[in-house]
């Protein structure tokens, strides 16, 4: 009679770990416990904390089996390495050691539960060498359980281990943490999920693509059970193999690829091709939170190109390729303000009623930006009695030009909802007469001629702060009025672009176009003058004169000396 087929088991259960080389991404506390095994330096009681899925019950159990171990010929002692042949070792496996009592704290939360506990260890292990409590979620035990439970903890017998295991720490009285050695399980890096994800398919004979396993170890978000689960899921979705666009289509993800283009679209400013882009996807069962959540993935690895963060393994060479490409164009205040338009965007998809069309509202702000009110302006005008004109019908269609890259996110300003409250409050323009022919009007200011020359004026015309930025620590990439890029060579504050163009503005009446990029760029004003004097310097250090005087006189230095007192001398 043939033998009854066993039933499927899922792969989170069949691969669970069996010891401690199995165990994934906890190398530090393995080490620990090693350790305090050779040397027999053993605590009463472990507690393992960390988020779901990364192995806190399979560490108790395997802790049990260490302490239980008697090795395949019966006489083998504690060990770090359990043999899982010998008889203790397969009943925990199995879950049928007497000794080993395992319960689950959400479903025994009461004083009945752990009096039961304290009762039964007073007694001595049947057979095993340590008779061990395993209390998973142990943080949902009642107060009064936690309490009576604490004498016992504090001073068990010899032959008692308590093994707790939680994922909310917090919620577990301080008096118990202190009388327990915690190990804090830690997420389990996406490269290791995927080599690990790759190995269960070898040995389950599935053919998974490399990109798709990338997926779901992003996907799994450090938990190898969230990951087998997924992976599980996605075997019985494919037929025969795992690709990347079933993964895609199994978890509602967005595929990356269009995800960068439509990146591209926003910083070009293309808005309809975007809003295109958009609907093409959710056309494919892409949730607009889920394009938003890419966009700021892609925002996030432009950043970590830029400042030379180590490569991720899960991104293709094309993410790299794109990510190193953009952050030599985006400047720093630029990709924060991206970040920032884009979290508030995702935010409010998640709690608006139409995803759809808050996703493609965000798209749109972030693209229209630039047109955005500047509150600093609008206040100092409103203070000032001026009328405020209506933005929108009567803005020029070209306001924001597509062709320059992230130009439509450079100035962008996230008015204060004060200043956008007074602007709509603000009475319609009234459209001032018209000047009599016999009077002519002003010529408007001219913009001065070179980058030197704009940071002296706005010195004299009550600038100075804005001057000093500028001079010390601004080289200037291209000065074209009414066009200007600076290169900031420090940090500087986000509203030093809206601050100079509006301050342009307002010195010439035109309405300059100012960003900052990280291109090639003049030294600062401040570095010239350095660089200046010490020509000079080295001028006066070079002439027969002075190499003479520091010939006669060894230890002399060049004072206050310039070029012009030698010429006098």
């Amino acid at each position: 009679m043939a033998a009854a087929a066993q039933p499927y088991r899922v792969l989170a259960r069949k691969y669970r770990p069996q010891s401690f080389e199995e165990l994934i991404g906890q190398d530090a506390m393995v080490q620990t416990l090693g350790n305090a095994i050779k040397r027999d330096r053993l605590a009463h009681a472990f507690l393992m904390t960390g988020v779901r899925g990364v192995g806190k019950t399979s560490t108790a159990r395997l802790i049990a089996k260490a302490l239980n171990c008697i090795g395949p010929d019966g006489s083998g002692g504690p060990t770090i390495s359990p043999c899982n042949v010998c008889e203790p070792c397969r009943a925990i496996a199995e879950g049928r050691h007497i000794d080993v009592v395992e319960m689950d704290a959400a479903s025994h939360t009461g004083v009945d539960d752990v009096r039961e506990i304290i009762e039964a260890v007073r007694y001595a292990a049947v057979s095993a060498r340590y008779k061990i409590y395993i209390i998973d979620e142990v943080h949902m035990l009642s107060k009064n359980a936690f309490n009576a439970l604490l004498k016992t903890l504090e001073e068990p017998p010899a032959h008692v281990k308590f093994l707790f295991a939680t994922t909310e720490v917090n919620k577990v009285p301080i008096t118990v943490l202190s009388r327990c050695q915690r190990f804090d399980l830690r997420r389990i890096p996406a490269e290791k999920l995927a080599e690990h994800f790759a190995e269960v398919s070898r040995l389950e004979g599935v053919e998974v693509d490399p990109e798709a396993l990338a997926l779901i170890a992003r996907a799994a978000e450090g938990s190898a059970r969230d990951g087998l689960s997924i992976l599980d899921q996605a075997i019985a979705h494919g037929s025969g193999g795992v690709t990347a666009e079933q993964v895609r289509a199994m978890l509602g993800l967005s595929d990356r690829g269009a995800i960068r283009g439509l990146l591209g679209l926003l910083l070009a400013g293309d808005a309809k091709a975007a809003l295109d882009s958009l609907r093409a996807q959710y056309d494919l069962g892409v949730e607009p939170s889920a394009v938003l959540r890419g966009l700021l993935e892609s925002v996030h690895g432009i950043t970590r190109a830029k400042v030379g963060g180590a490569d991720d393994r899960a991104q293709s060479a094309e993410e790299r390729e794109a990510y190193a490409d953009w952050s030599g164009r985006l400047s720093y205040a630029l990709v924060h303000r991206l970040w920032q338009l884009l979290l508030k965007g995702l935010s409010e998809v998640h709690s608006a009623p139409m995803p759809l069309e808050a996703a493609e509202m965000a798209l749109l702000r972030v693209i229209h930006a630039s047109e955005m009110p500047d509150p600093g302006e609008l206040l100092q005008r409103l203070a000032n009695g001026e009328a405020i004109p209506a933005r929108g019908a009567a803005a020029p269609a070209a306001a924001t030009p597509a062709s320059a890259p992230a130009a439509a996110i450079a100035p962008a300003v996230a008015a204060p909802s004060v200043a956008a409250s007074v602007v709509e409050q603000a009475p319609e323009p009234v459209a001032p007469a018209a000047p009599p022919a016999a009077i002519a009007e002003p010529a408007p200011p001219s913009a001065p001629a070179t980058y030197r020359d704009l940071v002296e004026t706005l010195a004299l015309k009550g600038k100075p702060h804005l001057a000093q930025q500028l001079h010390d620590f601004c080289g200037v990439v291209r000065y074209a009025p009414p066009e200007i890029a600076i290169k900031p060579v420090k940090p500087m504050s986000s509203d030093l672009v809206r601050d100079l163009g509006a301050a342009l503005k307002g010195l010439t009446g035109d309405t300059w176009q100012v960003t900052a990029e990280d291109g090639a760029a003049e030294p600062t004003l401040l570095e010239q003058e350095k660089m200046a004097a010490e020509a000079e310097r080295q001028s006066v250090l070079d002439s027969p004169l002075v190499r003479a005087a520091f010939d006669a006189f060894p230890g002399a230095e060049l004072a206050d000396y310039s070029l012009d007192q030698q010429r006098s001398a």
